[in-house]
């Protein structure tokens, strides 16, 4: 049973910065792919970044890109979301997902993570 545990979440100032992380555990072997998704109060949860363990180019939603750093490390089974300059619409809770191939819609991802909670507001 594939497991993911997400960290990392606070509250920030706009303009701020924070890192997340998401260990995964328990036969990630087959799960190739992993992504990050937010969910604001009474909204979707949608597609932030994705990135696969063999290497090929992350690839991001628009609405953070040049903003949001997605990043691995295979030794560790964790990956990373790098997020430089906050906005207020950055607001929401960020999941970590796996599946077995990259995409940037929910159902293409069968493992998630609890949850961590992000909070830009001054």
């Amino acid at each position: 049973q594939v497991q993911l545990v997400e960290s990392g979440g606070g509250l920030v100032k706009p303009g701020g910065s924070l890192r997340l992380s998401c260990a995964a555990s328990g036969g990630t072997s087959g799960r190739y792919a992993m992504a990050w998704f937010r969910q604001a109060p009474g909204k979707e949860r949608d597609f932030v970044a994705a990135i696969t363990w063999g290497g090929l180019s992350p690839y991001y939603a628009d609405s953070v890109k040049g903003r949001f750093t997605i990043s691995r490390d295979n030794a560790k089974a964790t990956i990373y979301l790098q997020m430089n300059n906050l906005k207020r619409e950055d607001t929401g809770v960020y999941f970590c997902a796996t599946g077995a191939s990259p995409g940037r819609y929910r159902h293409e991802y069968d493992y998630w993570g609890q949850g961590t909670q992000v909070t830009v507001s001054s």
